[in-house]
């Protein structure tokens, strides 16, 4: 047949639950499973072969599966019990946000290459996107006025297949947009969104198309258009494909493009939030906006941008922090000097950072310049990155280094099993969906009887084990298996026994294959007669890194070992949908990356939410959430003199911990049958990690730490005619300029010792070289020596100037505890409208 075109035909739903096409165009039931439930019940068989695909389950369901749906008492009172839910949803007049009462006018952006929502929308590799996509779901939750922009993948992320050997192959299905839950998104006009980019020596149209989260609109970018090239319409063919050129180009169509089409649509953006450097080019393409359209030049626009931009680093690995070459860069963005003003010297500092290679153009270095807030995902990541771009502030300490913290979360009710939701419902509050961050809320989970949670618990594993055993079974028919391999599938894994979950990403850092290292003494633990331990593995290595699948095969053969088979399983095609079982079903949850590589992980919180147990290295946001009773450390808080010493240190810590005291515990029975101990740890993980790991906590903790304050801040900057804006340029210009004839000199008469509390007297002459001692802040400065500790630093006050710009300043530092302090000063410009105290990067000390 040579085809002339293409149709899709779909029955209809009859009209008594038509409205199940609104509900499938709403990824609200990403997160609610009985809705999830409505399209699964049509068809089971089908809801699987579509990979949980609300919309392409009406479209592929025969009309009389739907007429027989439409006249089923039982399914139309679910159906009118979950529509009834998500009405109330989508049309509450009161949410968390509106509560605030913040006096704001219009949007937050969010930027992000890559959104996790669902398995059948795979947009998404990892942590990251899983992120983002319940950063989104959180947001509609509670209020916020959010929208959120990406790009809309053709062929997503790859799917992974083991092959007989246990090596990943990667396979990439392209996505019918027919069956997407997504429209074309629409401006003011009525008319659909599309907005051109150039790109050197031509120019490239996106379209824009529109996906509901709930209350949030994602807007999704796509090159795929007739009037491309063919390499533009690969420009999002594939998430993190290709090389560094693809790479430049798809990160101009997610931040030049994707504001651009924020204007065509109409949305009024206040705040930006670059989730990760990715969309670090959207400054560029707001100075530019500011510049054509306020009559300002580059530093003014750059001001008045910067002070409403967040950014957000998500590891101190260099993969995951883009640079590109300069060269490539001159060819991308070389018409942009001209189009600024400013020399191409000026604009390549926007974002250099000089590599032992050379000098690089780096995404994260943009996107801290181009913001005024920033942060990272943990309280340790937060004194990582702190340390990791210390060098943008010369002179300064690490602990000043303007980039604070959140904390990463998780969406429960993404990850909460349906059994575990109806149990906590029977003591929590009618409300506690919409306060999952509310910590003394899931004091009531001490109410639920140990027998009945312990009950559920291993339904929960037994449904994953279920679920493991049928991925075997599908596994080993593709690989042409005989019969019997096949009917092993059924074989593995006990449902009585100590399961332990390890599922990420196959980064090296990670060290998936820590747990082998000592692989006698693994096989003892494994096989211990009455105690036997049980490991579940899934993750995806990417394409290009061939070390992670040498993990991945790795632990494919151990799995093969005569000792170890049916007891180390590891599943292929880790996406949202394997995650969720197995979150839901293990005792405990296996993390053990290379201490202080893990900037957040979330995974482990999911497992928490549903009664499992974290056994993690003391990384990340375990660092935080560990209290010694609501799961298990693996080694220690210390720096190691080899990477080989810090493996085998935690190696044995793992092995240690999981031997003598997670074995015995989760094996532990009294007189009567009853696991006491084991079940006051996982209500502990339960009452502990619901709330301070919701992403509802971490969200409310953007708004209030970043959002509101930001949202102030950029209105303020931008205020007649952008004044403060104006101001802050031509100050810092001068600033600048004069700052190499800044000296400073200092002294202080001190005895040599001193009791704690006692006050010492610095006086200061500052240089001022013409600029207002007003803007000066000089500075006393009492240093502990030989100790990694925080400086105290107290302001000295302004006594006169004097003839030749010289400055006097003066102050009493209080001693603090005992030990040697180092006593010194320094200056900085500062005023009041700037957003922290470094954010020219200017430094001088006595």
């Amino acid at each position: 047949m040579n085809p002339i075109g293409k149709i899709t035909v779909m029955p209809a739903p009859p009209a008594r639950i038509a409205r199940l096409s609104e509900l499938a165009y709403n990824l609200y039931w990403s997160w609610t499973p009985r809705a999830q439930q409505l399209f699964e019940d049509l068809n089971p068989a089908l809801w699987e072969r579509v990979g949980h695909s609300p919309l392409r389950t009406l479209m592929e369901i025969s009309q009389a599966e739907l007429d027989r749906a439409a006249a089923d008492p039982e399914y139309l009172a679910r159906f009118d019990a979950e529509m009834s839910a998500f009405d109330a949803y989508m049309n509450a007049s009161e949410t968390w946000f509106s509560r605030q009462n913040a006096a704001t006018q219009g949007k937050i952006g969010y930027f992000s290459m890559e959104f996790g929502f669902a398995e059948s929308l795979p947009i998404y590799s990892g942590g990251l996107g899983v992120l983002a996509g319940d950063h989104t779901k959180s947001a509609s939750d509670l209020g916020l006025p959010f929208v959120a922009v990406g790009l809309l993948f053709h062929q997503g992320y790859f799917r992974q297949l083991l092959n007989g050997d246990g090596w990943q192959e990667e396979a990439y299905d392209t996505l019918n947009f027919q069956a997407l839950p997504i429209t074309p998104a629409t401006g003011p006009d009525g008319r659909e969104v599309r907005v051109r980019l150039g790109l050197p020596g031509r120019d490239v149209w996106i379209k824009v198309w529109k996906l509901q989260v709930g209350r949030v609109p994602v807007y999704l970018l796509d090159t795929d258009l007739q009037e491309n090239r063919p390499d533009d319409r690969g420009l999002t063919a594939r998430l993190y494909g290709g090389n560094q050129e693809m790479r430049i180009a798809q990160e101009l169509v997610l931040g030049v493009g994707g504001v651009r089409a924020l204007r065509a649509l109409g949305e009024d953006i206040r705040v930006y939030h670059m989730n990760e450097g990715h969309a670090a080019f959207l400054g560029l393409e707001r100075i530019r906006e500011i510049m054509q359209t306020g009559q300002l030049n580059f530093w003014e626009a750059l001001e008045a941008v910067s002070a409403s931009n967040i950014f957000t680093t998500h590891t101190p690995v260099s993969a995951g922090n883009d640079a590109f070459p300069l060269n490539l860069v001159d060819l991308y963005l070389g018409k942009w000097y001209g189009l600024f003003g400013i020399s191409h010297d000026d604009f390549i500092n926007l974002a250099r950072h000089d590599q032992p290679w050379g000098p690089t153009f780096s995404m994260t270095v943009l996107a801290l310049r181009t913001s005024r807030a920033a942060n990272g995902v943990s309280e340790l990541h937060g004194d990582v990155s702190r340390r990791m771009w210390k060098f943008l502030f010369p002179g300064a300490d690490a602990d000043e280094v303007p980039i604070g913290h959140v904390t990463n979360g998780a969406h429960n009710l993404t990850f909460l099993s349906q059994k575990l939701r109806d149990l906590y419902t029977t003591v929590l509050p009618q409300d506690w969906t919409e306060r999952v961050h509310e910590p003394e809320l899931w004091e009531a989970v001490d109410q639920i009887p140990d027998a009945e949670l312990g009950r559920v618990m291993h339904d929960l594993k037994v449904d994953m084990i279920s679920f493991v055993r049928a991925r075997l079974r599908e596994q080993y028919r593709r690989h042409g298996a005989p019969a019997e391999r096949i009917a092993s599938a059924d074989r593995v894994l006990d449902t009585h026994a100590l399961t332990i979950g390890f599922a990420r990403r196959f980064a090296t850092y990670k060290r998936a294959t820590l747990l082998f290292r000592d692989l006698e003494r693994l096989k003892r633990i494994v096989n211990a007669a009455g105690r036997p331990v049980q490991f579940v593995f899934a993750g995806k290595a990417h394409p290009a890194d061939n070390p992670g699948k040498e993990f991945i095969q790795s632990i494919y053969r151990f799995a093969q070992d005569p000792d170890l088979a049916g007891k180390i399983v590891i599943l292929e095609n880790y996406d949202l949908n394997v995650a969720r079982h197995l979150v839901q079903g293990v005792d405990i949850w296996l993390n053990n990356p290379r201490r202080p590589l893990e900037a957040s992980g979330t995974s482990g919180m999911k497992a928490s939410f549903n009664g499992g147990l974290n056994f993690s290295i003391l990384d990340g946001w375990w660092r935080e959430g560990y209290d010694g009773v609501n799961g298990f450390a693996i080694g220690e808080e210390r720096e190691y003199p080899s990477l080989e010493a810090q493996d085998d240190a935690d190696a044995f810590s793992l092995y240690e911990t999981l031997e003598k005291v997670i074995v015995p515990l989760y094996y532990a029975r009294d007189e009567h049958g009853a696991r006491h101990e084991w079940m006051l740890r996982t209500r502990a993980a339960i009452k502990t990690v619901s709330p301070r790991f919701s992403m509802n906590r971490q969200v409310i903790d953007y708004t209030r730490q970043y959002y509101l304050p930001v949202f102030r801040r950029g209105q303020q900057v931008i205020a007649e005619d952008y004044r403060v804006a104006r101001e802050l340029a031509a100050w810092k210009s001068q600033v600048k300029a004069a700052w190499p004839s800044v000296t400073l000199e200092a002294f202080s008469e001190m005895p040599a010792q001193a009791r704690p509390g006692a006050q010492i007297t610095v006086h200061a002459r500052v240089h001022t070289a013409g600029i207002d001692p007003r803007f000066l802040r000089v500075e006393g400065v009492l240093r502990l020596e030989g100790a990694d500790t925080a400086a105290v630093r107290t302001p000295l006050r302004f006594v006169t100037l004097s003839e030749g710009h010289w400055a006097e300043f003066s102050g009493e530092l209080a001693l603090p505890e005992s030990g040697t302090y180092l006593v010194g000063a320094r200056v900085l410009p500062y005023r009041e409208e700037l957003s922290n105290l470094l954010e020219l990067g200017l430094i001088k000390w006595a």
